[in-house]
């Protein structure tokens, strides 16, 4: 492709990300989480278990939505940053590891809008400006080789699986979807991290990993609440 259909396909997968109903390729994993209360025939009532969610609390339901929140947010800012780094990946297999991570991040995209959607809340509005952010930021690490830039995957994703740990420890204990959601999106993070080591990830200096943290304190905090 020349510069101007490069420029129009990334400009549409943004707008994609940003404004569409995201399409997850695989199940919601907060399904799992659901039995539909219909009433079984009386002579089997005794040996159907009802293990339908309570009710979340009004101060619960908020929580939840903040946090889930926060995560829509950080996969908007994954699909940006896979984009970025993959728009200036020097070798197809780079290219391949970061287009195999962004299909993952889609599916936690689309479970983290649909739970939000499910507990009555809205995503960020702030989306776009760390969306066209950390687009920014993918292109750079990508710039620097793909060596670096697997280091960069590296970084992110163990900074990514600490976060949904801290989450998971949050949330209300009564909210088993997105408790479902977010082990799922661990595990995926945990082994996209792994891929990027196997595939020659070379360390990010220290004082980088200090930035990168600092970047995602200010999203964190931003997001929660807008």
């Amino acid at each position: 492709m020349n510069l101007v259909d490069t420029v129009i396909c990334e400009v549409d997968t943004g707008l994609r990300a940003l404004f569409a109903k995201t399409t997850a390729s695989r199940p919601n994993p907060a399904r799992a989480a659901y039995i539909p209360p219909t009433a079984p025939e009386p002579a089997l009532s005794a040996l159907v278990p009802q293990t339908v969610d309570p009710p979340l609390s009004a101060a619960d339901q908020a929580l939840s939505i903040r946090l889930m929140r926060v995560n829509h947010c950080g996969e908007v800012c994954a699909q940006a940053l896979y984009q970025g780094q993959a728009l200036v990946a020097k070798t197809p297999q780079t290219r391949a590891v970061l287009s195999h991570a962004a299909v993952e991040e889609r599916d936690h995209l689309a479970w983290c809008g649909e739970r939000i959607a499910e507990l009555g809340g809205t995503t960020s509005v702030l989306n776009p400006i760390w969306y066209a952010g950390s687009f920014t930021l993918g292109v750079v690490a990508g710039l620097l080789g793909d060596k670096r830039s697997m280091g960069f995957l590296v970084e992110t994703e163990r900074q990514v699986e600490a976060h949904l740990t801290d989450h998971l420890q949050r949330l209300p204990a009564a909210d088993t979807a997105s408790r479902k959601i977010l082990e799922t999106m661990r595990e995926d993070e945990h082994r996209h991290g792994q891929t990027g080591v196997n595939h020659g990830a070379t360390l990010v200096p220290a004082p980088v990993t200090a930035v990168m943290r600092g970047v995602s304190a200010v999203m964190t905090r931003s997001t929660y609440w807008v």
